[in-house]
C-alpha cells in the first residue's frame, strides 16, 4: 500500500468512526473524495476534499466538518500537523519517517512500484491503429499507434484485463483498389511497360514483391483474364502481404497486437445482418427515406428507401443507414456489427482514431448504447495529425511508398525510444510538430532525452562507486536531508498520476512526470558541482554515499517504471 492510498483508508476510517458516533450521516457517497498533495507545497504533503464533498449531502457546513475532521486526523501516529484552509480543505503535514518508508517502498516493490488494483480485473478492449491494409504504415497511423498502445500498457498496469485489438478494413472498395493495383505490378513483372500509374490506384513499389510472387506462382494466366477471373485472389494476397508489412512496422515500435478481426469475416459470418435483426427487434432500426442533403435540388436526388438506425434517440443529429441501396454495408453498418461483436467479450470498449474521424464518433457511441443496452462503457479518443519537421522547416524524406513517409522510415531516422516518447508528449487531441533535428538533440529541451540521461547516470554511480574505490555500506535514509525528503515525496506521487492517467484514459501525463522527475534528479545532481559536499558520493563517508546511492536508485526505479509503461528503454548508458 502507497502512501496516498495509506491515507485514503485513514480518511475512510476516520468517516466511518464519525458515522458511529452520530456525528456523520451513515451511508455517504465518498466516491468524488481525493487524496492528493497540496497545488502548494508550503501547505503540507497530502490534502484532501472531504469536508467540502461530504457537507451538502450531511447537511453540515463544510468548515465545520472539517474541523471534526482535523481533530481526527491529528491524531494519526504520522501526522504532525492537520489544519483546516480556506472552506474546508484539509491538508496534513506528515513525520520525515513517512518519506523514508515509501522509499522503502519503492525499492521493495521494484517493478510493481505504482501498480494499482483499481481496474478490479475488468476487461477493456483497446482498439487502436487499424489502418486500412493497403500499404505500409504512415506517420498519419504512428502517433495513434503509441497513444493506443501505451494506453493499452497503462491500464493492464492499473489492473485492467486488455485486449488489444486491431481491425482490418479487408471488405470495402480499397482494397479491391489495391488488387487491381497488384495487377497492374504483376504485368510488369511480367515484362509488360505499364507506363505510369493511372489516377487512383496505389503508386508505391512496396507492391512489387506482391505481384513478384503472384507472377512466379501463376506465370500469365490472368495477364488477359477478365477481372472476376483474379480480383478475389488477388485482394487476398494483397491484404495477407500488406498485413506482414503492417505488423513489422508495428514491430519497429515495439507494437503487438493480441487481436486482428476481419472486417471481411465479420461480414462472412453474417454479423451486421445478426446485429439489425436485434436492432429490428427492438425498434431501433426500420425502413425510411433520409432528406435530400444540403444544397441538392429534386431533380438531382432520389429518395431511396433505407434501413435506417434511430441514432437520434441516442443523441445523434439524424437517423444513418445501415445500408447502401445495392443492399451491400454501409461503413456505419459493418462498424456497428463490429463494435457488437467486441463488446461481447469485453466490460469497456476504447478506440483510438484520427482527427479525421470525428463526424463519426456520435453515431458509433449511439449505436453500441443500443446494442449494449447502455450496459458497456465506450470512448473514442481522436488523435491529432503530425507536422514533420527538421530545425523548424518543414521536413519530406526519401520514401518508397509513392507518396507518403512511412512510419518505418521515421523510426529508422530517428529510433523507436525518440518517436514513443514524444508521441505521447502532448495531449493526444492536441496538434504536434515533431521535428527530426530536435527528438535525437542532447540537451534538457529534448524530453526524451532529459528522462533517459537521468537514468543513465543513476546508473553510473555503481561504476563511479567502483572506480573511486568506495567499501559498500548499509544506506542510513534518516541521514536524508529535507532537500532529499522532497525527492521522496516525488517519488510518492507515481502512484497516484498511475491511477488518474488510467482513470482518464490519458497516458501522456506519465511523460508529463517523467520530466518533472528528471529535472528534480538533475537540479539535485548539479549541487554537486557546486558543492562537493552534495555530491552523490562522498569519498570519505561510505555511509552518506550509500544512503543517496538508495535515493538515486529509488528514482531509477521510478523512472524505469514509467518508461516501461510508456514502451521506452530505461538506458544504462548514452552514447
Amino acid at each position: 500500500m502507497t502512501l496516498f492510498s495509506r491515507f485514503s483508508d485513514h480518511i475512510g476510517a476516520v468517516l466511518d468512526a464519525l458515522a458511529a458516533k452520530n456525528a456523520l450521516p451513515a451511508g455517504l457517497d465518498r466516491s468524488a473524495i481525493s487524496v492528493e498533495p497540496p497545488r502548494d507545497p508550503a501547505h503540507g504533503d497530502v490534502a484532501t476534499n472531504a469536508a467540502m464533498v461530504l457537507a451538502k449531502p450531511a447537511c453540515m457546513n463544510p468548515r465545520a466538518l472539517a474541523d471534526l475532521l482535523v481533530i481526527e486526523l491529528g491524531a494519526i501516529d504520522e501526522v504532525t500537523e492537520a489544519s483546516v484552509a480556506g472552506p474546508g480543505f484539509i491538508n496534513l503535514r506528515l513525520a520525515d519517517d513517512s518519506w523514508r518508508s515509501e522509499l522503502a517502498l519503492i525499492h521493495g516493490q521494484g517493478g510493481d512500484y505504482g501498480r494499482s488494483a483499481t481496474g478490479a480485473g475488468r476487461r477493456v478492449n483497446v482498439e487502436y491503429v487499424s489502418a486500412n491494409p493497403t500499404g505500409p504504415m504512415h506517420v498519419g497511423h504512428c502517433r495513434g499507434a503509441v497513444v493506443g498502445d501505451a494506453l493499452a500498457a497503462l491500464l493492464e498496469y492499473a489492473g485492467h484485463d486488455v485486449i488489444r485489438e486491431y481491425y482490418v478494413n479487408d471488405a470495402g472498395g480499397q482494397v479491391d483498389v489495391l488488387a487491381r493495383s497488384v495487377h497492374m505490378r504483376y504485368r510488369e513483372a511480367l515484362g509488360e511497360d505499364i507506363g505510369a500509374i493511372p489516377e487512383g490506384l496505389y503508386p508505391g513499389d512496396y507492391l512489387i514483391p506482391v505481384a513478384g510472387k503472384l507472377a512466379a506462382e501463376y506465370g500469365d494466366r490472368f495477364v488477359g483474364a477478365p477481372e472476376s477471373a483474379w480480383l478475389g485472389l488477388f485482394r487476398a494476397e494483397a491484404v495477407s502481404a500488406m498485413m506482414d508489412m503492417i505488423r513489422a512496422d508495428l514491430a519497429k515500435l515495439g507494437i503487438h497486437h493480441d487481436l486482428f478481426s476481419s472486417e471481411a469475416e465479420l461480414q462472412a459470418a453474417g454479423k451486421p445482418a445478426a446485429a439489425e435483426k436485434w436492432l429490428r427487434a427492438h425498434d431501433l432500426v426500420y425502413d425510411g427515406v433520409l432528406e435530400a442533403p444540403k444544397g441538392e435540388t429534386p431533380e438531382d436526388w432520389e429518395p431511396v428507401e433505407l434501413p435506417l438506425f434511430r441514432s437520434t434517440k441516442f443523441g445523434d443529429d439524424q437517423d444513418r443507414p445501415i445500408k447502401k441501396s445495392d443492399g451491400s454495408w454501409t461503413y456505419f453498418g459493418a462498424d456497428l456489427a463490429y463494435h457488437f461483436q467486441k463488446s461481447e467479450n469485453a466490460d469497456e470498449l476504447i478506440d483510438i482514431w484520427g482527427a479525421d474521424h470525428a463526424g463519426t464518433v456520435k453515431r458509433i457511441k449511439a449505436a453500441v448504447a443500443a446494442l449494449t443496452e447502455g450496459k458497456k462503457k465506450f470512448d473514442v479518443k481522436l488523435v491529432q495529425m503530425v507536422r514533420l519537421l527538421k530545425n523548424g522547416e518543414p521536413f519530406k524524406m526519401s520514401k518508397r511508398a509513392g507518396n507518403f513517409v512511412t512510419l518505418a522510415d521515421i523510426v529508422d531516422e530517428v529510433g523507436k525510444d525518440a518517436v514513443r516518447f514524444t508521441m505521447l508528449t502532448r495531449k493526444a487531441d492536441a496538434q504536434m510538430d515533431f521535428d527530426f533535428a530536435k527528438v535525437v538533440e542532447a540537451s534538457r529541451d529534448n524530453p526524451v532525452f532529459y528522462v533517459q540521461y537521468a537514468h543513465a547516470r543513476i546508473a553510473s554511480l555503481k561504476r563511479k562507486l567502483a572506480d573511486a574505490g568506495i567499501a559498500a555500506a548499509a544506506p542510513n535514509p534518516a541521514r536524508l536531508d529535507a532537500h532529499e525528503l522532497g525527492l521522496v515525496k516525488l517519488l510518492a506521487q507515481f502512484p497516484r498520476i498511475v491511477e488518474s492517467a488510467a482513470a482518464a484514459r490519458e497516458p501522456h501525463r506519465i511523460a508529463f512526470y517523467l520530466g518533472e522527475v528528471a529535472a528534480a534528479f538533475h537540479a539535485w545532481w548539479n549541487m554537486g558541482n557546486d558543492r562537493p559536499e552534495a555530491r552523490v558520493i562522498i569519498a570519505d563517508d561510505s555511509e552518506l554515499t550509500a544512503t543517496r546511492l538508495y535515493l538515486a536508485d529509488g528514482i531509477g526505479q521510478v523512472i524505469r517504471n514509467g518508461l516501461h509503461l510508456m514502451g521506452v528503454e530505461a538506458l544504462e548508458e548514452m552514447v
